[in-house]
């Protein structure tokens, strides 16, 4: 078997078998197999494409690269949750307390994040002393006894994937549906999940732009799960605007405090609720969704969430006083107001610049290795459908001094469309994908 022969093939359209995908994988993983040709190999396939069962072929491989958690030893059906990235996407800080809160064992592995604002491991991370290098065995530990646990990604969880996405970034072939969706589940079924609740994301802050492509993604993984027996449910949801007001580490932490409370952003409570509702539905601790959601609900009014919340940063070592003092929070020492310039509706405020004005100010990455400021960012004071007057506030800039924040204020407001006529606020959650056809 050789590479380019594999390479000519895909290129021409045709449907590899699982062992000549393997050789690829393994050959690459291994060093038996150049970047040059792995290049053109995934060119081909972001081409010409690749059938279901090719694309669960080389989600194994790439999970078969590397280690697999053992979770095992976790009583009761663990259910993993994946966001597709976006602005403001606080969900896991809300949702891992949460679902725990309702008798589902959380154990979750997250990375840190290279973009817009921090991880969630980085958004930890702002509670001081706060340890995600936890062992497996600790981490075991403590889902058993305290029912949530995140801890950071091995370096050993599918190294295929990470050499393989490398590739991809230098190559224009990030965007092939069959190379997202392998990779994603790979990581997802190297975790240990028994069960995987997935948000898809759409809109100008959200890796798939077009809701057609973001549904293409969702069938694709929902599919992957269902042909290797992990129960696997999508939701599409938008992100055209910030999810909820909060863009930045510290400030995002902040509004998930409030969210457990109660007390959060409607569009944020909403969205864990949907992916709360599906996590407790798979893990069988509730009949249907509507009565999942009912549950979450309780557990935020009785208080047994936020609870959660803190004995789980106090478990890993983190300052769970901020649970209760939220300014015990890293904070910025410079706030600077937005003000509007004219009177008017706000019909767009786009996500991905103002990503990239949190991203700016500190508050992301662009390299793995830079270094974060947990505590600025972007507070948001108005959203899509808003009225707003002139010299009315439409956001704080959390910044390390004035000066950069008039430099990010005139690109903040390059994000903020407004408008004379009312308009409708985008509809949050799209489309659930539950199942799909097998081919």
């Amino acid at each position: 078997m050789e590479a380019v022969e594999l390479i000519r093939k895909k290129r021409d359209g045709q449907v590899l078998t699982s062992q000549e995908i393997r050789f690829l994988i393994q050959g690459y993983h291994q060093g038996n197999i150049p970047d040059y040709q792995m290049s053109a190999w995934a060119m081909a396939v972001r081409i010409r494409g690749m059938n279901a069962r090719e694309t669960v072929d080389l989600t194994m491989e790439m999970v078969r690269s590397g280690e697999e958690v053992d979770l095992s030893a976790i009583e009761g059906i663990k259910v993993d949750k994946h966001s597709t990235g976006g602005v403001g996407d606080t969900t896991t800080l809300v949702l891992a307390p949460l679902v725990a809160a309702a008798g589902v064992p959380v154990a979750k592995l997250s990375g840190r994040g290279l973009g817009h604002t921090g991880g969630t491991i980085d958004k930890l991370e702002s509670f001081s002393g706060f340890e995600t290098a936890l062992s497996t065995t600790d981490f075991v530990r403590q889902v058993n006894e305290l029912g949530v646990a995140v801890m950071g990604q091995t370096a050993d969880l599918t190294p295929a994937d990470k050499k393989l996405y490398a590739l991809r970034d230098v190559t224009a072939t990030v965007d092939s549906i069959p190379l997202i969706a392998s990779s994603i589940m790979s990581k997802k079924i190297a975790a240990g999940a028994d069960a995987v609740v997935l948000d898809v994301k759409t809109g100008s802050g959200a890796f798939m732009k077009e809701e057609k492509k973001a549904l293409e993604l969702a069938r694709s993984m929902v599919e992957i799960g269902h042909r290797i027996g992990r129960r696997t449910v999508a939701v599409i949801s938008d992100m055209s605007q910030p999810l909820g007001y909060a863009v930045g580490n510290a400030l995002e932490v902040k509004e998930a405090i409030e969210t457990l409370k109660g007390d959060g952003p409607r569009d944020l409570t909403e969205l864990c609720l949907t992916l709360g509702g599906q996590m407790v539905t798979l893990a069988q601790r509730a009949a249907s969704p509507k009565e999942a959601e009912e549950k979450l609900k309780a557990a935020i009014d009785d208080g047994s969430a936020l609870e959660y919340f803190r004995r789980f940063v106090k478990a890993q070592g983190g300052d769970a006083r901020a649970v209760d003092e939220p300014d015990r929070l890293p904070q910025s020492p410079v706030q600077l107001p937005v003000e509007s310039p004219d009177y008017g509706v706000v019909t767009a405020l786009d996500a991905e610049a103002i990503g990239l004005c949190a991203m700016q100010l500190g508050a992301g990455r662009k390299t793995k290795d830079a270094p974060i400021d947990y505590g600025v960012g972007v507070l948001l004071r108005k959203k899509i459908g808003d009225v707003v007057h002139k010299g009315e506030t439409l956001a704080i800039l959390h910044a390390n001094n004035r000066e950069e924040a008039e430099t990010v204020r005139e690109r903040f407001l390059n994000a903020v469309t407004l408008g004379n006529q009312p308009v409708t606020p985008p509809l949050l959650v799209r489309e659930l994908v539950t199942d799909v056809k097998a081919e």
